[in-house]
């Protein structure tokens, strides 16, 4: 359904103690060059905690002053974005605190959740610049239920840099002692370069031509597509990740009709997490951009499970010290495009978000009996993520209009949706 939104109150919370002067200018690493300027967003929900007026300023209170002290530890995000976009000046200044009502019952949005219009929860538009690197929106719906929309600029952090935030943000609200602070290093592993080429930017068709949809693969059905390419493959059982990365490429291939096109390069990427890959492994709590792609040319004729893997084992320590050497990873493209020549390239892109925390934001009320990513608004791009009950995987696909209507009606992918797809 549609939702009506109506903005109630905004508030500037900053710090509750200042960044010491040697922090001052917080360093962007090479990697965080490359990264587009976009947000990462997620909302979080939580049912009828707000059931009277009293209870909402003690949560947004509770939320207010929980979130000041956690952005001492992570400065950079109430600072401001130089605009050479080579430095963070963390002044200090805050990030925006925003109170919304919605006007209809929580379950009307869990039931059959529209990525659009979840986007209405978020404090920002996704894309485009920014002055702001962080923004909550407090969301209260008509039955009491809540929606805590985020939104962390990418520029400086990346998915997991996100949830040790909320992660942190959250412990404090309930007043645990043991905390885990983020360690800022990516600059010192990853120094800034002088590039010659343009900072990278999100190239696509107009948002309004874009569909994102939510497919939930239940334990079963994932279970079931692990069993089909294994007995397709004479390497190791694949991962949930990696089957239900090749059974929407392959589905993607019969529903858009990529083997007809044959003037056309296509690529898979995946997004990798390269903290474990670095010679001294880096913990979860490392802040910052701290990912790789992992580059693939399908061949359409043989299992794409094992080129995917090769990808993705390559992004060893040895391919992490060529990052911290001075190799651009965005050079792969540009080597494969000068080979191709002139036909069109296209890219599909799986990031994964499984096994992350996403879950574990309990403010004081329990933790979230869901949270949703809302439109990415970023053509041939996936992200899986887990279901509530951590045995499933959830698929945000964005397609263009025409492609997703195909895809969406493929029925050998509607054979192993749990839940109604409609959204």
């Amino acid at each position: 359904m549609e939702l009506d939104v109506e903005m109630v109150s905004e508030e500037i919370v900053k710090p509750s103690s200042s960044t010491p002067d040697r922090l001052r200018h917080y360093k962007l690493s090479f990697i965080d060059q490359l990264t587009p300027s976009l947000y990462n967003s997620f909302i979080y929900f939580y049912p009828e905690i707000c059931d009277t007026d009293a209870d909402k300023i003690t949560i947004t209170d509770q939320l207010k002053q929980s979130v000041s002290n956690a952005l001492t530890y992570f400065y950079p995000l109430a600072g401001r974005m130089m605009e050479d976009q080579l430095f963070v000046d963390c002044n200090d200044e805050g990030i925006p605190f925003v109170e919304a009502r919605v006007k209809c019952q929580l379950s009307d949005v869990l039931n059959i959740p529209i990525p659009k219009e979840l986007n209405k929860l978020l404090p920002f538009k996704i894309h485009g610049a920014h002055k702001f690197l962080l923004g909550i929106q407090f969301n209260v719906f008509d039955c009491g239920g809540i929606g805590i929309g985020l939104c962390v600029s990418h520029k400086i952090g990346d998915a997991l840099s996100f949830f040790s935030f909320v992660k942190l943000w959250a412990d404090i609200a309930r007043q645990e002692t043991k905390l885990i602070a983020p360690e800022f290093e990516s600059a010192l592993l990853f120094p800034p370069r002088d590039l010659s080429v343009p900072t990278p930017r999100i190239s696509q068709l107009k948002t309004e031509q874009l569909i994102t949809k939510r497919f939930v693969f239940g334990a079963t059905k994932v279970e079931e597509i692990r069993r089909t390419y294994s007995e397709n493959s004479t390497q190791t059982r694949p991962t949930r990740v990696e089957a239900l990365s090749a059974f929407i490429w392959d589905r993607l291939i019969i529903a858009i009709g990529v083997r007809s096109k044959l003037d056309t390069l296509f690529m898979i990427i995946h997004l990798v997490n390269i903290r474990p890959r670095i010679e001294a492994p880096l913990p979860e709590s490392s802040f910052g951009n701290l990912y790789s792609i992992a580059l693939t040319i399908p061949s359409m004729d043989s299992n794409i499970i094992p080129q995917m893997r090769d990808s993705i084992k390559a992004l060893n320590k040895e391919y992490v010290k060529k990052l911290q050497d001075g190799y651009n990873h965005l050079d792969s493209f540009r080597e494969k495009a000068a080979s191709y020549g002139k036909g069109e390239i296209v890219t599909f892109t799986f990031t994964s978000l499984c096994r992350f925390p996403l879950y574990e934001a309990d403010f004081g009320w329990g933790k979230p009996i869901w949270a949703g990513s809302g439109d990415r608004e970023m053509k041939n791009i996936t992200t899986f993520m887990d279901t509530i009950t951590g045995d499933g995987i959830e698929a945000w696909v964005t397609l263009n209009e025409e492609e997703m209507a195909k895809f969406d009606s493929d029925e050998e992918l509607l054979k192993y949706i749990d839940v109604p797809k409609s959204l």
